[in-house]
């Protein structure tokens, strides 16, 4: 049913593309083009209405020119293939706020809100307005207010004395004014949705890959921020798709991408939301593509013969095309130093058309750590090579090896000899 047929609103949320992130020195170029190439598509073919784009839209917050040519040719194709559609765009904390909001006397006439931070009036009151925009259906009707909340950083929240803690107290009460603006503004059959980039309480984050944006966890927010007026909640920071507080409209869509080999199983996804009046009617699961594979071989450390073997009867879809071949990570457990492990895994893979991103290794002890101390009157006397010796045993269990001590003699007379040049 052609869209403007509709009394269905429909929208797609997003977030975390992380734009121009390399993965261990590999460019993600091709990946991200890929996936942004999938989804002008989508948006054509399940007749969106809306984008909301829940923050880290780039990985940092100088970006290269080639992930930002990919983020503006991406608007550029969407708009041309959707003359009507309506983007919304905040900031994460990976974003630089100014960066982002910079185009926007461009991107204003082209119906594409950009939030990049908070602004406040001169006499320090913060501007709700600007936070707040409306969706719009193709009549220009509106159906939808948006709460527009990018990464709120401490300046950036209203003080609230005599809290346990005045950032938390400071974005809920942001949220509670904005929301008391938009049922003001809103008129009957209108829906309320919040876009909001941050840390919320229960959320599952990645191991590797989610840098925490304030020490301490105190910026973990609670559901109870959105009441019931809110339709639904689209949210950014974490990288694996979920429901928050068990409650069906609040979420993360998560990233796009893998970011990290932690996340090889996630579901990536973006989430497409029926609205009919002032509530959701459906939400459903978009998956992404992937466009190149994450391998982890073994699933589980093991020990470097278990290791090799598995490397040398590896198969796998043959690509030519570099940028397509899958990423590897090699997982190996190990008991002692293994000097010439990479060589012999780069020998193990001879041929395979997959690229070594991590080594990752694990020692494993039967025993206990020996206890290294040194009497504060024998300092003057240890040599580097003791220290390196009681160290090695300390950790290991074992004595280190000859060759184990000339390399390290090698180590320490080449950095003699830079310290005499410096």
């Amino acid at each position: 049913m052609a869209a403007e047929l509709r009394d269905v609103m429909r929208f797609l949320h997003t977030s975390d593309w992380h734009l121009g992130q390399t993965l261990h020195n590999f460019d993600r170029c091709h990946e991200h083009e890929s996936f942004l190439a999938w989804l002008v598509e989508s948006l054509v073919a399940e007749e969106i209405d809306a984008l909301l784009i829940a923050g880290d839209v780039f990985d940092n917050a100088n970006p290269s020119a080639a992930s930002q040519k990919l983020f503006y040719t991406f608007l550029q194709q969407a708009k041309r293939r959707l003359p009507c559609l309506n983007i919304i765009i905040i900031a994460g904390n990976h974003d630089s706020p100014g960066r982002l909001e910079a185009p926007r006397p461009l991107l204003d006439g082209l119906n594409v809100a950009v939030v990049g931070h908070v602004r406040r009036f001169d006499d320090g009151e913060i501007d709700l307005d600007q936070l707040l925009i409306p969706l719009f259906r193709q009549d220009r009707t509106i159906a939808a207010w948006c709460l527009a909340v990018p990464f709120l950083r401490p300046g950036d929240v209203p003080r609230v004395e005599d809290a346990g803690d005045p950032y938390q107290a400071g974005i809920a009460l942001l949220y509670q004014r904005l929301l008391a603006r938009a049922r003001e503004r809103r008129e009957p059959g209108q829906a309320i949705i919040a876009l909001g980039h941050c840390h919320m309480l229960g959320g599952e984050a990645s191991e590797d890959s989610e840098r925490r944006i304030v020490m301490g966890n105190a910026e973990a927010l609670p559901d109870s921020i959105f009441d019931d007026s809110v339709a639904y909640a689209a949210l950014g920071h974490l990288h694996k798709a979920q429901r928050i507080g068990k409650r069906e409209h609040v979420r993360y869509c998560g990233s796009p991408l893998p970011m990290s080999f932690t996340e090889i199983d996630y579901a990536h996804q973006v989430l497409c939301v029926d609205l009919e009046g002032e509530g959701v009617s459906k939400i459903a699961e978009l998956r992404v593509p992937r466009t190149v594979d994450l391998l982890r071989i073994p699933r589980r450390p093991a020990p470097v013969d278990d290791v090799l073997a598995a490397l040398t009867a590896l198969e796998h879809p043959v690509h030519s095309e570099h940028r397509r071949q899958p990423y590897l990570q090699v997982r190996i457990s190990l008991d002692r130093p293994e000097p010439g492990l990479r060589a012999r895994i780069e020998a193990a893979l001879e041929g395979k058309h997959v690229r070594l991103a991590k080594i990752e290794t694990t020692f494993t002890r039967r025993d206990q750590p020996r206890q290294i101390s040194v009497a504060t009157e024998d300092l003057e006397r240890v040599q580097p090579e003791d220290i390196f010796r009681r160290l090695y045993a300390g950790k290991f269990g074992t004595e280190a090896s000859a060759e184990q001590l000339a390399a390290f003699g090698e180590l320490l007379l080449g950095s003699a000899d830079e310290a005499g040049r410096k």
